[in-house]
């Protein structure tokens, strides 16, 4: 008997379609779904918020030194010239930032293995979304205190195509 369902798709194909499911479960909070693929997704999204909570808090924050653009009211680079050569004016700046410990880099990595890239908005004002951070940062702390059972599948019915169990699987 097999560990896990094959939904009918060879293993590239698979693996392709429970990332984007998961990935997208992550980015907007519910997705809709046939009842397996849903148990598949479930497996695997509840698997990383176990690792998001268990690493929430590890990190440190650092001040760094960080040279940052000058800019008009605009929001331009301010540019001058230099020997002849237009070269845009820098000041430098404090900032603070959270610098990773060991465990929650690696744990950051192996969620970037699963997570596909989202952007928020399509076009020229596409907008990345850092599903790690949010994972950290939002979906953690909302679970802190639950040992499990992260998610939760609605039944709609069955599809009229096919009579596939259509679910609605949802963060909790």
């Amino acid at each position: 008997m097999a560990m896990y369902r094959k939904l009918g798709k060879k293993s590239d194909q698979r693996k392709a379609l429970l990332r984007s499911q998961v990935t997208q479960l992550i980015a907007h909070g519910k997705i809709k779904t046939t009842e397996a693929r849903a148990k598949e997704v479930r497996k695997i999204a509840e698997h990383l918020i176990t690792i998001a909570i268990k690493e929430k808090d590890n990190f440190e924050e650092v001040t760094v030194q960080a040279k940052v653009a000058d800019k008009d009211k605009d929001g331009k680079r301010i540019k001058e010239v230099v020997d002849g050569k237009k070269v845009t004016k820098y000041h430098t700046e404090e900032k603070k930032v959270k610098k990773d410990n060991p465990s929650r880099l690696h744990a950051r990595r192996e969620m970037l293995k699963i997570l596909y890239p989202v952007s928020e908005n399509s076009g020229k004002n596409a907008k990345k979304v850092d599903l790690t951070d949010k994972l950290f940062s939002e979906i953690a702390p909302k679970y802190f205190d639950r040992k499990g059972g992260y998610t939760r599948i609605v039944k709609l019915g069955q599809r009229k195509g096919d009579g596939a169990m259509e679910v609605i699987l949802e963060l909790v």
